[in-house]
């Protein structure tokens, strides 16, 4: 056998060496000086002839060399790190859990979620330090390096999400915050599509155990919707049958019903109107993963966005622009002209300032009083009586400016602007520029006004080639329905995963309760609403809604084994051939007081 296969580390025992010099201070020490006393020599040679031996005199007379060179092998022994092969699993102290919490682990099987039962798996799995990582739409760590109750308490208050989930960078973040010889306990269905098992394999080969509980039943017949899309007042939902089974299932929303079949694996789509202030999209019949039988859908409580445009000189491209939008309604007026309907929104274009009533002006202050909005176009001449609603100061006219880069915004992204070829200079009165000139006049500008909303568009539209482009009517979509404070259909539903941001700290009804923040996750589906304002969130995931996950057991599935192979691992014994060193000190020094030497 060889010094390996006991010792981590065999020149510790180079160490003896120091035996050499001890041994040489032995031999060349001078024999002590006999003195004959005539008083004690009877008695001692008395005493001699009954007691002693020459052997056991002599080892008498070594027996300090002895404890001398007992103490240098077990330092020697104790520097060379002796140890015992044990198995892996017994030597763990440490587990980093890692619990599943993508909607697949709603899926109801026997009056319980896979999720109940993989939680009830991870809490079999605590040991002395704990740490645990969520697999949700973003990797967290609930706890780190925590005692057996912490763990339990944290696994108790856990709950599964409706949103997709991410097990691949879970994995890796257990991982990372593993110490070393910790072990990996995975708790999921494994019907996540991201590569996981590459995960496994890299925290494999950092030499930590990683070990998969899979809690898979149920949902092998799942019918769910995986996709939608909105077309002015409707929207589009697609169905995806995963089962072997042809089916029929039914859609509802509002008061309309559509029923269609679907064979296996067959997508099939269905169109429904979309009633004032949304519903909820919903199959039936439902199945065992309900979180993709309904989709929410948000929607204003007057779907239509009346437009007023005031000109006397028509824009054909603005209305024509603005008549195309979805959901929008456009009214054309020549000044001087009574306006007695309420409007959303109120466009100024090509303005005859001589015919332009005082009640005309008025009516759009009214407007934003309601919490509508105002836009006026660049013309030259541009009229006086426009007043407070221009957000432009004008003292003149240029042509062919540079622009600066536009400011972030959601009216000018993605949207490239020419120069225009005339513009009016001028400074701002009011709100923010998002596009200006290098001189700084304001080319697009916005303001709020109590409720309400104003747009200042700079370019004379015969001097500009902007009205060619086409993001000219992308731009003066999203400027109506910003003005109107209507945001479009996909802007107010979301998918789960997402997050609902905000300028600054808002208050959100979630469908669990209310947060406060500037951002909020959208981990559940249902309902949001935030000042004023309605918004929806859906699993429409078709690889989440994927629900019938491999066995990680089966033979030739082509993953990561689900537990390695039983490894043996050393566990040292220096500390107790420390604590033999520190007895052989202990017992030299009490051997030379007995001595009489100390």
């Amino acid at each position: 056998m060889a010094l390996s296969d006991a010792f981590l580390t065999p020149l510790g025992f180079a160490a003896l060496l120091v035996v050499i010099p001890i041994l040489i201070l032995y031999l060349v020490r001078p024999d002590p000086r006999r003195v004959r006393l005539p008083t004690y020599r009877f008695l001692s040679e008395d005493r001699r002839d009954v007691t002693s031996h020459p052997l056991f005199e002599r080892l008498k007379r070594s027996t300090l060399l002895l404890l001398q060179l007992l103490a240098i092998l077990l330092f020697a022994t104790a520097l060379a790190s002796p140890y015992v092969p044990v198995s892996e699993s017994s030597t763990v102290e440490e587990t980093v859990l890692v619990v599943d919490t993508s909607a697949s682990m709603t899926v109801e099987s026997g009056g319980q979620t896979r999720f109940a039962r993989a939680v009830g798996g991870a809490d079999e799995a605590v040991t002395g330090t704990t740490s645990v990582v969520l697999a949700g739409s973003d990797p967290t760590v609930a706890l780190r390096g925590g005692a057996p109750d912490e763990a339990r308490s944290v696994l108790s208050e856990l709950s599964a999400t409706t949103a997709p989930g991410d097990l691949r960078s879970a994995i890796s973040t257990a991982a990372s915050i593993a110490g070393d010889g910790s072990r990996i306990v995975v708790v999921s269905d494994f019907a996540d599509e991201s590569a996981w098992e590459d995960a496994v394999r890299v925290a494999r080969a950092r030499g930590l155990s990683v070990e998969l509980r899979q809690f898979a039943d149920g949902g092998a017949s799942n019918v769910g919707i995986v996709e939608r899309s909105f077309s002015g007042d409707e929207v589009t939902l697609s169905l995806k049958n995963y089962g072997e089974a042809s089916v029929t299932r039914s859609v509802s929303l509002g008061g309309e019903r559509k029923s269609l079949s679907l064979g296996p694996g067959d997508v099939r789509t269905v169109t429904l109107g979309i009633p004032a202030g949304g519903g909820t999209a919903r199959l039936s019949p439902g199945d065992d993963f309900a979180a993709d039988d309904a989709s929410y859908v948000a929607a204003p409580s007057d779907a239509v966005v009346d437009v007023l445009v005031l000109t006397n000189d028509e824009n054909r491209y603005l209305t024509t622009a603005l008549s195309v939008v979805d959901s929008v309604e456009v009214t054309v007026k020549e000044p001087p002209t009574s306006v007695t309907e309420e409007y959303d929104a109120i466009v100024y274009s090509n303005v005859d300032g001589g015919r332009l009533l005082q009640t005309n002006i008025e009516e759009g202050r009214e407007t934003l009083e309601r919490g509508g909005g105002v836009a006026i176009q660049a013309q030259e001449p541009m009229p006086d009586s426009y007043g407070d609603l221009l957000l432009l100061e004008p003292n003149g006219t240029g042509t062919n400016p540079t622009l600066r880069t536009p400011a972030e915004a959601e009216l000018t992204r993605d949207i490239d602007f020419p120069p225009p070829e005339v513009y009016l200079t001028g400074s701002l009165r009011e709100g923010r520029a998002l596009v200006s000139t290098a001189d700084g006049s304001p080319l697009i500008a916005t303001a709020q006004r109590g409720n309400g909303r104003i747009l200042y568009y700079g370019y004379i539209e015969a001097e500009s080639a902007f009205k060619y482009d086409y993001q000219y009517p992308v731009f003066w979509k999203r400027a109506i329905y910003e003005l109107a404070g209507r945001p479009p259909l996909t802007e107010l539903n979301a998918e789960t995963g997402g997050r609902l941001s905000f300028g600054n700290e808002t208050t959100v009804e979630t469908p669990s309760g209310t947060v406060t923040g500037a951002s909020v996750p959208l981990d559940e589906a249902g309902f949001y609403e935030a000042g004023g304002t309605r918004y929806s969130a859906s699993l429409l995931s078709e690889s989440e809604s994927s629900v019938a996950a491999s066995d990680l057991d089966a033979a030739g599935n082509g993953s990561v084994p689900v537990r390695e192979e039983e490894r043996t691992v050393p566990d040292p014994l220096t500390e107790w051939v420390a604590l033999a060193v520190l007895g052989g000190v202990v017992l030299e020094v009490a051997y030379l007081r007995r001595r009489g030497d100390l």
